[in-house]
């Protein structure tokens, strides 16, 4: 079976076959940094860092390109709120997006391009819609006009142009032929940033800074755009409407993850109830907030509970106590042996990660079944498929992403807790068993527990 993909602009699962042979390309809608990111936004990024590394694993060299939004409306409220220039905001916020992304086990994009570095590619584009006579100049703005593309606009959101509302970007609507045309240029206002153009001076508007970068990086024609389901429309709608326009082919395929919602509503900002990163990892540790997040499909909406974070947190603690225990029996792991075909296949028909995850549950509890049999050989195998798929989605409990958090003390735990250890196996020789306990209980008290085992005591810290 080849990657399938479900493919929002058409409706339907389509197979995936990239424009250049052995090669994709991926943009993704990244952050639009007014403010530190919360699980709703880092899902959109683990979901993705799923898709690229399967496609890597599949074989293809992938060119992934998640853009950073630094100038916006959102961006300059804040700034004006916090009597502070829009640039700081903007960089500080990037800051706390990408040590969410890094905290959570995304690989670093191929590229990540800032809007405000492309407004010479932005200009360009303008210039080719005008001439097009898809676009014009009206005040010091520049705006896509609808009606010029009524016959293809709202194809990707499956509206008609009739009955669309307003764009609503814009303080004077007068300035427009149609209240729906949108802002692809603002002109300048007191105490905005602005940049030179044609036009007069202005800065740009959200959807023409992701035309611009997208083909910018990745050409003309690329693989695949993704993005949560919020920004179909009108974010993503008006992507293809002034890109093709312009004469672009874009994007042939378009993935959209599912929102993140408290109660019935969808996580926002504004609706005051962020569960921003920092502060989930104070609840569970990083890998286990990625598995939460990565587990479910990615097209599905995740209603959030505290509850279900810790289900997820000690379903993957029985995945990561099999790896540990099975570590220590085999040393050497085969990282080229093959994946399981049925974990292959759920994640080639749409990027299946409930399903895949399943069969890695499925081979755990014959890894644990073998290991109580001391069958080294199973126990070998099974070890190695597991860390095999876990390394796919990013979660596998060895890898220098998850040993390194924290482990920097490991050799001192390592050897405060040796010292420990021989008390008690001492005492337990002796049979003193209360001392035994009391050393054990001493260990608890500190984080570290201790579990006996056929190969001696070995040691781990609390989750």
């Amino acid at each position: 079976m080849s990657l399938h993909i479900y493919d929002t602009s058409t409706r339907a699962i389509r197979e995936f076959v990239p424009v250049e042979a052995g090669r994709a390309s991926i943009y993704l809608c990244g952050a639009t940094v007014q403010a530190p990111p919360h699980i709703g936004h880092i899902r959109s990024g683990v979901n993705f860092d799923v898709l690229r590394r399967w496609m890597a694993r599949s074989g293809y060299d992938v060119t992934f390109c998640r853009n950073v939004t630094d100038i916006d409306d959102k961006i300059i409220r804040v700034s004006a709120a916090e009597s502070v220039p829009w640039f700081v905001v903007a960089e500080r916020n990037q800051r706390a997006f990408t040590w969410a992304y890094d905290t959570l086990g995304c690989l670093p994009p191929t590229v990540e391009p800032r809007a405000t570095g492309h407004v010479p590619e932005m200009i360009t584009l303008m210039e080719r819609l005008i001439e097009r006579g898809h676009a014009y100049a009206s005040g010091g703005d520049v705006y896509f006009d609808v009606q010029s593309y009524a016959d293809r606009y709202g194809t990707l959101s499956n509206q008609k142009v009739e009955n669309m509302r307003p764009a609503a970007d814009t303080d004077d609507e007068s300035c427009k032929r149609d209240p729906r045309d949108f802002a692809l240029w603002k002109g300048e206002k007191p105490g905005e940033p602005t940049w030179p153009t044609p036009w007069g001076p202005g800065r740009p508007g959200w959807h023409l800074e992701c035309s611009a970068m997208a083909t910018k990086y990745l050409g003309p024609t690329f693989d695949i755009h993704g993005g949560g389901l919020d920004l179909i429309f009108p974010h993503h709608e008006n992507e293809i409407a002034q890109s093709q326009a312009a004469g672009d082919g874009f994007a042939r395929f378009w993935m959209h993850n599912g929102m993140l919602k408290i109660g019935a509503e969808k996580m926002s900002k504004s609706l005051g109830n962020s569960l921003l990163i920092p502060e989930m990892v104070q609840k569970v540790r990083p890998v286990e907030l990625r598995y939460y997040l990565a587990a479910p499909h990615y097209r599905s909406s995740i209603e959030y509970s505290e509850e279900a974070l810790l289900e997820a947190a000690a379903a993957y603690q029985r995945i990561e106590g099999f790896v540990t225990r099975a570590a220590e029996v085999i040393h050497d792991v085969d990282a080229d042996a093959p994946l399981p075909q049925a974990f292959a296949d759920a994640l080639d028909d749409d990027l299946g990660t409930p399903q895949a995850l399943a069969v890695v549950h499925e081979v755990v509890r014959e890894g644990n079944v073998a290991l109580s049999k001391g069958d080294k050989e199973a126990v070998a195998r099974l070890l190695a498929e597991t860390q095999n798929m876990l390394d796919v989605l990013g979660l596998d409990p060895r890898s220098p992403q998850w040993r390194g958090a924290g482990s920097d003390l490991t050799p001192v735990v390592d050897a405060l807790v040796a010292v420990a250890l021989e008390q008690r196996k001492a005492a337990r020789e002796r049979k003193d068993y209360a001392a035994a306990d009391a050393i054990r209980n001493q260990l608890a008290a500190a984080g570290i527990t201790v579990e006996d085992t056929p190969h001696g005591a070995r040691w781990e810290l609390t989750h």
